[in-house]
Order: C-alpha cells, then structure tokens, then sequence
C-alpha cells in the first residue's frame, strides 16, 4: 500500500536535494512553514498480550521573526483514536518556541516548550508543564544530523495525579538518497523520567521519506518504523507511523 502510494508521484521533485528542502523537512530547527499529519499504529505492547493501539497527530511549525532574531512556533495536537484500555480523544497539547540561530556548519536553537493540560478523561495528566529546549543540527552535502532535547517540569495541575517531570531527547539523521528519496532515523523520542529516576521509553527507528510536488506545493511522505526497547510494564513495543507533512518555504 505504502508503496503504491508513493508510486502515485513518482515524477517527484527533481531539485529537491540541490533546494534543501527534503533536509530541512527533517530538521526541526530549519525555518520552513509546515503542516503535518500523522498516524501512529502500535500493533504490540509489552506485557500485553493481543492489544493494539492507535494515535493520529497534528502539528503545525512557523516560523517568524521577533526584532533580529529567527524564532520558530510549533503546536503539537495528539488525538487517541484506539487504546488498550478503550480510551478515545484529544490528549494533551504541547507547545514550544525555539530562537534558532544560523552558522557555517549549520544551525542551533535554544527555547522553551510547554504541556498543556487539554487532553480529555483518561488521557491527560492533568498537569501544566514548563521547561527548557535546545538542540542543533549539522548539514552536509549528504543530509543532515544533530540532537534536540525538551524537557517539562510541572508547574502547577491537580494534585491528585503524579508530576510530570521529564527530559526528552531526539536523535536527528537524515541521509538524502536524490530523487527526492531520503532515509534516516524515525522521531525517536528517548525519555528520561525524573520522577522514576529511570529511562522509561528507548525507541529505536528507520524512517523513509519520498518528497514531491503536488500542484506547485511540496509535501514529503513518511513511512517508518520503531521498537521500544523499554518493556517494563505495560508500553508500546513496536510502532509503524505514516506521516504526510505539507511546507510552505
């Protein structure tokens, strides 16, 4: 199916490795409006037997300038359209604001990101968060790599449900393949919880990507695929995301 979709737009964007632009689609420092929509199928769980479970994601980056400096703005909206336990709905919102700055050998960003607490019954944690963001990435002629770290720290929410106190970090590497094609690593978000004083997701992923030109808009399709290697209690073992992301540079 994946594949046949892809072969839908085979013509692709032929320029697309001399632009940039199948880079700085994966880079999540780069100033380049983008609109995307995602799904996440987790088809195993550990410690769960004949469970699976699925998450659709909106998320939207803009990029805009505050006196001299470059500054993105990107809101994440997860909705929970399956779960084990039966829960379905809007989860909680993230928001973050990064001030990005350029140099010879790429680009690095400092920032803040915040939870909010707009997920329905069952699927918020009920807490407001707040904390720190950086990262960077390096460019060469061949694609892109670097880091990104958030973290969140409660700052206020109902005392009824655990803080949330975590530290997330993203592997960044995208190799460009021509042709539009790249490869590289899937949004691994590895987590630290502080409360548990414990690593309690560790992702490992591949990720493809196809960017073409439908009309005269660029839209880069994603297929990829992670396992998570953390298997205490009940968690996402093994996870397949499509992605179909719109940008407007």
């Amino acid at each position: 199916m994946i594949a046949t979709f892809f072969a839908m737009f085979s013509p692709g964007i032929a320029s697309a490795q001399q632009d940039g632009l199948g880079s700085e689609a994966n880079d999540p420092t780069a100033s380049v409006m983008a609109f995307q929509l995602q799904d996440f199928y987790t088809y195993r769980y550990h410690n769960l037997d004949d469970e699976d479970g699925n998450r659709m994601q909106f998320r939207a980056a803009i990029p805009f300038s505050l006196g001299d400096s470059s500054n993105i703005f990107r809101l994440t909206a997860p909705y929970v359209t399956d779960s084990p336990n039966d829960s379905s709905g809007w989860s909680d919102m993230t928001l973050f604001d990064l001030v990005t700055f350029d140099r010879s050998w790429g680009r690095f960003g400092v920032g803040a990101v915040a939870l909010l607490p707009t997920g329905e019954d069952g699927l918020s944690a009920e807490k407001w968060g707040l904390g720190p963001a950086v990262g960077f990435v390096a460019s060469q002629p061949s694609g892109i790599w670097g880091l990104f770290n958030q973290n969140v720290f409660t700052v206020a929410g109902d005392d009824d449900y655990r803080d949330v106190n975590i530290s997330i970090v993203q592997p960044i590497v995208n190799y460009s393949l021509g042709n539009g094609w790249s490869a590289g690593a899937s949004d691994m978000s590895i987590t630290y919880d502080w409360e548990q004083h414990d690593w309690v997701s560790l992702p490992l992923g591949v990720a493809l990507n196809k960017l073409v030109r439908i009309q005269e808009y660029p839209v880069q399709f994603t297929a990829s695929y992670e396992h998570n290697f953390y298997d205490e209690g009940v968690s996402a073992s093994d996870t397949l995301n499509l992605t179909a992301k719109l940008l407007l540079p």
